[in-house]
């Protein structure tokens, strides 16, 4: 009799049960060892290990629905699905150090050229994601779990809910007497993760992307106001000393792929990685911003492309780049074509990449020279992101020569991106010995990089037009995560603090231009402040625009630079990780006045990012735009080659 009754005890609750504990188990272990959740104290630790209970619990329950054998089988793709959730953030954080939000899953027309990636963040054993669910379905192919067609009864359900919902519950609550107002004032999904956990994260950033979605739809015109009198009482006016001094300039951007300003004199076996670079950051007619940092988010290099044609921040979710292409901007290129310039962009990748033919549109770019304008010669000609920079520069500057001037330009790299496989016969100087793949490849593609720019920069002299143009050169976002941070100590020589980690944040600017007087600026600045600045050495006037960033040659330039996920860096204090730092001592602050201070800091930094997304997510520059402003009409714009 009472093996009977064991064997009988194999119904559905006991499977499922087991399923519950197999998926919290990997979930939390997963949690532990996969993401660098930043995890202190003993109520951390409880949080973490708790919080994927309750949610394993609700979306298993699903499988309560539905009846029979069905249960089982709804029960099992469940939990295939939630596992694929869980693998995909790993991979995912193992290079961008940041999890998938919605916006990033619907941008599917970038899977095809992102995929060449994906092979080198996989790791052998990530097959263990999978072992519990293969188990589990074993269990119901070889009967040692008898399919039971019985209902557990409503009332058993309803208990097992309540139990799940009182898990969560109880960790909100613990959460938020840990982190008061998390799913109000956070930008950081990592303090989600941690409190929260990967399910209901996913739940969360559902919702979020669901409001911003109905941002656009609710808006009015008495929406922008609340912006206008931010941004007019934010202004910085421009410095006379640099004021129009570049007026009738073509404009030249160079995109820097991943260069990280480490890089600006550092040396690899006595022998400068960059020596073009270095040059120029010490050039007498260029400005070299050594305190300039990267903004972006999980768009990447479309979040510092957004930043920079439009001082608005990406989106703390996705990118605006693909979300938000066909909302009403006021960028550069619009703004420069009431002063007679031409605006084109040089990409040698696939125009829909990131979602470029649409948007560019929006910014008013008149032409786009994307792959299908380049040579191929053959396929060592290709990057895993489109064209070599060496032959993309050399063919850019035939299209070049034939745009009416003054133009506004910008030139896409790619040859220095994640994976940094290079051929070796190209390679002009030898790897790192770190023993970290990426983190070792890194020296030789920058190498390249700063050889074709280089070469570009002779092109434009022997072309004419080198003497009549103001070059920008600006990094996009950092090119080794936090996940390297061991291999980065031997590369840097020091440990990777939180405020050591924060400066590897900054990216090269430099802003050259024959006959400047040149020289390093010590500024604290961001992406977010590259249009006014340049603006204003343009000679354009930009008090009336809708800008976040400040003029970073303005005596009243805001120094006070915020990253995305709420933290920033400024002269003083740092922020990362809910704590506030001394840039110089590298010690937590603990003096009271300082905190209030830094907590100050943080506050204005929070309602920053929080108007620019209002402008982002409600299209409110539809409603505004300075008197002088000639909107973009996108439907007279045509990026297609045309047949010869």
């Amino acid at each position: 009799m009472f093996q009977k009754k064991q064997i009988h005890s194999n119904h559905f609750f006991a499977f499922f049960a087991l399923a519950v504990v197999f998926l919290w188990m990997k979930t939390y272990l997963t949690q532990v060892t996969q993401f660098q959740l930043g995890v202190e104290g003993a109520l951390q630790q409880i949080l973490l290990f708790i919080n994927p209970l309750g949610s394993a619990i609700l979306f298993l329950s699903i499988a309560f629905l539905f009846k029979g054998r069905k249960k089982y089988i709804v029960l099992l793709i469940i939990y295939l699905l939630l596992s694929i959730l869980l693998y995909a953030n790993v991979v995912y954080y193992r290079f961008f150090n940041d999890y998938i939000t919605l916006p990033t899953i619907i941008q599917t027309q970038n899977f095809g050229d992102v995929s060449g990636s994906v092979p080198s963040l996989m790791e052998i054993y990530d097959v263990l994601f999978f072992v519990d669910w293969f188990i589990l379905l074993s269990l119901l192919l070889f009967k040692v779990v008898k399919i039971d067609t019985k209902e557990l009864g409503r009332k058993k359900v309803a208990a097992i809910l309540s139990f799940a919902l009182g898990i969560s519950c109880l960790n909100l609550g613990l959460a938020e007497s840990d982190r008061p107002q998390l799913l109000t004032r956070g930008f950081d999904r990592n303090y989600i993760v941690k409190y929260l956990g990967m399910y209901n994260y996913a739940i969360y950033d559902a919702v979020e992307s669901t409001k911003a979605s109905a941002q656009r739809a609710l808006a009015d015109s008495s929406d922008i106001i609340e912006i206008i009198n931010y941004t007019k009482s934010n202004y910085a006016e421009p410095n006379p000393e640099y004021f129009g001094i570049a007026e009738g300039k073509n404009v030249i951007y160079i995109h820097l792929e991943s260069i990280q300003n480490f890089l600006i004199d550092y040396e690899l076996n006595g022998e400068e990685v960059t020596p073009f670079l270095n040059s120029l950051t010490k050039d007498p007619n260029s400005l070299y911003f050594n305190h300039f940092y990267h903004q972006t988010a999980q768009g990447k290099t479309a979040d510092a492309e957004f930043m920079l044609e439009n001082s608005l921040y990406g989106l703390p979710q996705g990118a605006a780049f693909i979300t938000k292409g066909r909302n009403t901007y006021e960028a550069a290129p619009a703004i420069l074509n009431s002063y007679g310039y031409t605006s084109a962009v040089f990409h040698g990748n696939s125009g829909s990449f990131w979602n470029r033919d649409g948007i560019y549109k929006s910014f008013g770019f008149d032409r786009f020279y994307d792959i299908d304008y380049f040579n191929v010669e053959s396929e060592d000609d290709l990057a895993e992101y489109g064209l070599m920079d060496k032959p993309f520069f050399a063919q850019s500057v035939e299209y070049l020569k034939t745009l009416p001037q003054p133009f506004y330009t910008k030139f896409i790299t790619v040859t220095h991106h994640f994976p940094y496989v290079l051929d070796q016969s190209l390679a002009t100087i030898e790897k790192h010995e770190t023993g970290d793949y990426s983190v070792d490849n890194y020296f030789q593609t920058a190498r390249y990089a700063d050889e074709a720019i280089e070469q570009f920069f002779n092109d434009l002299k022997e072309a004419g037009l080198y003497e009549n143009s103001i070059f920008i050169l600006y990094g996009d976002h950092y090119g080794i995560s936090e996940n390297h941070n061991e291999a980065m100590e031997t590369v840097i020589g020091e440990e990777v603090t939180p405020v050591v980690n924060a400066d590897l944040q900054q990216v090269p600017l430099i802003i050259h231009m024959p006959g400047l007087d040149g020289k390093t600026i010590q500024t604290y600045g961001g992406q977010i402040d590259l249009l006014p600045t340049l603006l204003h050495l343009l000679g354009v006037d930009t008090s009336e625009y809708v800008h976040f960033g400040t003029d970073l040659l303005s005596e009243d330039h805001n120094e006070l630079v915020a990253f995305r996920n709420g933290d920033f860096v400024s002269p003083t204090v740092y922020s990362a990780d809910g704590k506030f730092y001394d840039p110089i001592t590298g010690d937590i602050i603990e003096d009271d006045s300082m905190l209030d201070y830094a907590k100050e800091l943080k506050e204005r930094v929070e309602e920053q990012l929080k108007l620019s997304d209002q402008v982002v997510n409600g299209d409110l520059l539809r409603f505004y735009a300075p008197e002088d402003f000639v909107p973009v009409d996108k439907e007279s714009i045509n990026y297609q080659k045309q047949s010869e």
